[in-house]
């Protein structure tokens, strides 16, 4: 199997790598349109900021290839964010894969959400043998309202959503590749797709 993590200077793409070895499975790093395309699986990464990071995809042309990819494709965190349609950090146009809006917390709770919280109302084949309530490690001070497109929710001072399914794109908030077991178990999921 092909796995291509998408290497567009905007990710933790190393833990990424190694999260998918440990469960048996070898990755390559490319920002190469045709390698990406090719890919059986897609993982596209974000840590930072919104705009630069929407920026460095315009740059290399992904902004257009990402939304047309057939294959089972997974954004985590900024990553996820960027696939929906536009986010209030740095008032950034998003890929308009998934039809919601981000948005910065403005509830009395500390930002960014650094840390453990639980994940529930699973509705994905992502969520394959995880428990409602599994914990899972979040890094992020912009959410995802709650949508159609939500396969999963967690609570921080209001309800947003944490993972997003349509057709073959999914996103979580959420980062797997740091959240122990639970998160091993997502990405197997989502390389068994």
């Amino acid at each position: 199997m092909k796995i291509v993590i998408i290497d567009y200077g905007a990710g933790n793409i190393q833990s990424i790598q190694f999260a998918i070895e440990r469960i048996g499975y070898n990755s390559i790093l490319s920002n190469d349109p045709d390698i990406i395309k090719n890919a059986d699986k897609v993982i596209f990464p974000g840590v930072g900021e919104a705009s630069s990071a929407m920026a460095k995809l315009i740059e290399s042309g992904l902004h257009i290839l990402l939304p047309t990819l057939k294959q089972p494709v997974l954004g985590i965190c900024l990553g996820m964010q960027l696939m929906c349609n536009k986010t209030e950090e740095g008032d950034t146009e998003g890929l308009h894969i998934f039809d919601v809006d981000i948005k910065k917390f403005t509830t009395n709770v500390k930002v960014p959400q650094i840390g453990w919280n639980t994940i529930k109302n699973l509705e994905s084949p992502l969520f394959s043998n995880v428990k409602e309530e599994s914990y899972v490690y979040l890094v992020h001070s912009y959410y995802a309202s709650l949508c159609k497109d939500t396969v999963a929710k967690t609570n921080y001072g209001i309800e947003y959503t944490t993972a997003l399914s349509k057709n073959n794109f999914y996103g979580t908030q959420f980062h797997p590749e740091k959240s122990s077991d639970i998160g091993e178990q997502i990405l197997r999921n989502f390389l068994e797709l």
